[in-house]
């Protein structure tokens, strides 16, 4: 009857265990946040590349949802991938070395995280000037970015 108790606790023990490891927490949300947001300004710089892109896209979960409510954006995985081609192909993409993307503040809930953060340019003394801030919806599953959604 002990090693049966045992073996229970064990089993339980251990789908505890990997159910925690599924989790992402909110080190590996702002991880993930900031792989994200870095990755974004590689694509907008000018001479970036399809492989920026694709590069990008290799970090977010392959169920992502891209939504912006106030562009009518709601994008697929694939169908993100056509939209960051076709703002390439247009010269779209232009931005300078100085160019930044940067996070100002994280609330974290249990599958999300509203992000505010701002893009903004690096002077030659190092500061950083932003610009406007933005609102973000983030969503996780299975350890990586399944959803954003943007509120502006």
């Amino acid at each position: 009857m002990r090693f049966f108790r045992l073996l229970v606790i064990g089993l339980f023990l251990s789908f505890a265990s990997s159910a925690s490891e599924a989790e992402c927490d909110s080190e590996c949300k702002l991880a993930q946040i900031e792989v994200y947001f870095d990755n974004i300004d590689k694509i907008s710089k000018k001479g970036s590349t399809e492989k920026e892109i694709d590069a990008f896209l290799a970090h977010v979960h392959d169920d992502v949802k891209y939504e912006h409510l106030e562009y009518g954006a709601d994008f697929t995985k694939d169908v993100w991938r056509s939209a960051f081609l076709r703002q390439l192909n247009r010269g779209s993409y232009n931005d300078g070395p100085e160019s930044e993307a940067r996070i100002l503040n994280v609330i974290y809930g249990k599958h999300h995280a509203a992000v505010e953060y701002s893009y903004g340019k690096v002077e030659a003394d190092g500061t950083w000037n932003k610009s406007t801030p933005y609102f973000a919806l983030f969503g996780f599953k299975e350890r990586k970015i399944s959803l954003i959604r943007e509120y502006w």
